[in-house]
């Protein structure tokens, strides 16, 4: 059997991504107590910065999401944001329900209808809204790869298959008679679990809930990578034909780390929703997904820690380059996709171990 592209951060990283990775995460921890400084303390950080930094850490948990299933299992999917956007409205549900009282949502009112959909029953509770964010993209993704695997679809064909998925759930929720708010979607929220989601100290606790998803998201692919079912992962990335031969069966193996990581997008979802206050089809969007596969790409596949950098630098670009140079950006992700796929075939994290050799 080929020898694994890349082994776990504790196995092979050099001493300078140990050192980045411990710095990235106490910075983490100290980032959203600045929020609470006063303005005029020259280490203030603004709540914009503050949400935006957080918004891009629900984007590096679909990062390492997606490198669980791509960079350990060999399958590229192109459909995680339909499971990012899943999650991201089960807690939208939640908070219109919160925002519209004992009334029906605002959009429902603009509508005429008369009374909640069944599938709307229960959302008041925030305990059922986060059952929902983790039921809804886990139980899609199970059906879904219960049948794909089933059929032995992989390789391109998967791909095309998961893109087929997301374009088709965007399609749907576009619609206003589905119940989730149309093109518009969600948006006007006020209270979550009693406090305003536009307090600072609301904006400091979300950020906090998202690095811990964030750890523990890494903890959890660190623990599967070091185990025998991430060692049969990533056989079947490298050979699943001979791994098959020696008696394994691949189906339950790839349907458990593809559920799993589905329902990792949806708790990403679930927590990017009230931080930036809006969730809509678009998120559902097959171009969302393919910019995931970039930051995989770029950060390095298969590292874990190497597609958390690669959201960070992807979309720390994107907020530069949508403000400064709008009509460049599209262009801009592109030529990133060419010149990793050129130059970095292991990403960033590959770059740093090369150059510390």
């Amino acid at each position: 059997m080929s020898q694994p592209l890349t082994l776990t951060l504790a196995q092979r990283a050099p001493f300078t991504i140990r050192i980045f990775g411990g710095l990235f995460i106490v910075g983490l921890l100290i980032l959203p107590f600045l929020a609470l400084l006063p303005a005029s303390h020259p280490l203030a950080l603004s709540t914009w910065m503050l949400t935006l930094t957080g918004k891009i850490l629900c984007y590096a948990v679909v990062a390492v999401a997606l490198d669980l299933v791509w960079g350990y299992a060999g399958m590229l999917s192109l459909g995680h944001g339909i499971f990012f956007a899943l999650g991201g409205y089960a807690m939208g549900m939640y908070l219109m329900r919160q925002a519209a009282g004992d009334g029906l949502p605002a959009f429902m009112s603009f509508l005429a209808w008369d009374e909640l959909p069944w599938f709307w029953w229960g959302t008041e509770h925030f305990a059922w809204a986060m059952i929902l964010v983790v039921l809804v993209p886990g139980l899609l993704a199970l059906v879904f790869g219960y049948f794909a695997f089933r059929s032995k679809i992989k390789g391109v064909y998967f791909s095309i298959m998961t893109q087929a998925l997301t374009f088709a759930g965007m399609l749907l929720f576009f619609r206003n008679e589905t119940g989730f708010g149309g093109n518009n979607g969600f948006t006007g929220f006020t209270t979550l679990l009693g406090f305003s989601v536009t307090a600072t100290s609301t904006r400091v606790a979300l950020f906090l809930g998202t690095v811990i998803l964030l750890l523990a998201s890494l903890a959890l692919g660190y623990a599967l990578a070091k185990s025998k079912f991430g060692r049969v992962l990533t056989a079947v990335r490298d050979a699943e034909n001979r791994l098959m031969f020696c008696g394994y069966d691949p189906r339950g193996f790839k349907l458990l780390v593809w559920t799993l990581s589905a329902v990792l997008c949806g708790l990403a979802g679930a927590l990017y929703v009230p931080q930036v206050g809006i969730i809509n089809p678009g998120e559902m969007s097959p171009t969302n997904s393919i910019e995931a596969a970039i930051w995989v790409a770029l950060g390095g596949r298969g590292t874990l820690i190497g597609p958390v950098l690669g959201a960070g630098l992807v979309n720390g670009a994107k907020s530069f380059f949508t403000v400064a140079m709008p009509e460049y950006w599209q262009l801009f992700l592109g030529l990133i996709f060419i010149l990793v796929t050129l130059f970095l075939p292991r990403g960033v994290i590959g770059l740093l171990r090369k150059g510390e050799k």
